[in-house]
């Protein structure tokens, strides 16, 4: 039987591009530098305005490039490392935990929430919302669901609303022993609440880790967090939580 001979399929103008603009990234630009505007990068590189876009959105994506409210196109630094860990880890709110607790409230889950929590559709939850911060950037948003049952004595607790309220709810679920937990990684797009949080646009490219924990053999709480695709990436071993590693400042590369 003969060798077929796969058809060689011509590159796209804009991956061609991309990889010129990748060049000129790494021999013309510093990290933070704003770059010239689509008009005259689309002249400059004698392509059209609809296939440079193409390229910026893919190194975009590739964490090469962020767009910025008010600023424009500029050069991304290194992502930084978050490593997504195998073991049992402790509660959310615990020492050495760097999430910061923002606000509580009770709220109905989303339908997928609502049935890893095996809870009634529409039931409210306690939400709580926490901040990541990284050099006094914004890198991650979490919303963590926990249901009444799991925080049986909250309501004695005299804890007005806002981070307070957070923070009662999160003492309280530490009462429960946890058993153990699980996580599931996939790249997503950021919704509008999570772009203003992140200082991001909407439907920008981001991570979302969500976890599981169980206590009293059943799902005690799930998190649900959303980490800058630019400025994040994953790396995977046996070392716990979710970390966030800071590489050397050096120039785009």
């Amino acid at each position: 039987m003969g060798t077929q001979q796969l058809e060689t399929v011509p590159e796209p103008k804009y991956w061609h591009l991309r990889t010129v603009l990748t060049e000129a990234l790494d021999s013309e630009f510093s990290v933070g530098e704003i770059l010239p505007n689509e008009r005259d990068l689309a002249a400059r590189f004698g392509v059209a305005r609809a296939t440079l876009r193409q390229a910026l959105e893919q190194l975009e994506l590739e964490g090469r490039l962020q767009r910025r409210r008010g600023v424009g196109t500029t050069v991304a630094p290194p992502r930084v490392g978050v490593a997504v860990g195998t073991e049992q880890h402790a509660w959310p709110g615990t020492v050495g935990d760097a999430w910061q607790a923002v606000d509580s409230a009770l709220a109905a889950p989303p339908v997928a929430v609502a049935d890893i929590l095996e809870s009634v559709h529409g039931e409210q939850v306690h939400v709580v919302r926490r901040s990541r911060m990284s050099h006094g950037q914004p890198v991650a948003a979490e919303l963590l669901y926990v249901p009444a049952a799991s925080v049986p004595a909250l309501s004695a607790i005299d804890a007005p609303s806002g981070a307070a309220r957070a923070r009662a709810v999160l003492r309280e679920l530490q009462r429960l022993e946890l058993e153990g937990q699980d996580r599931s990684v996939e790249l997503g797009s950021a919704r509008a609440e999570d772009a203003r949080e992140l200082d991001r646009l909407p439907g920008a490219p981001v991570l979302v880790v969500t976890t599981r924990f169980f206590a009293g053999g059943r799902t005690a709480a799930v998190s649900t967090a959303t980490y800058r695709a630019d400025t994040c990436r994953l790396t995977f071993g046996d070392s716990g939580g979710v970390e966030i590693h800071h590489g050397p400042e050096r120039r785009a590369s």
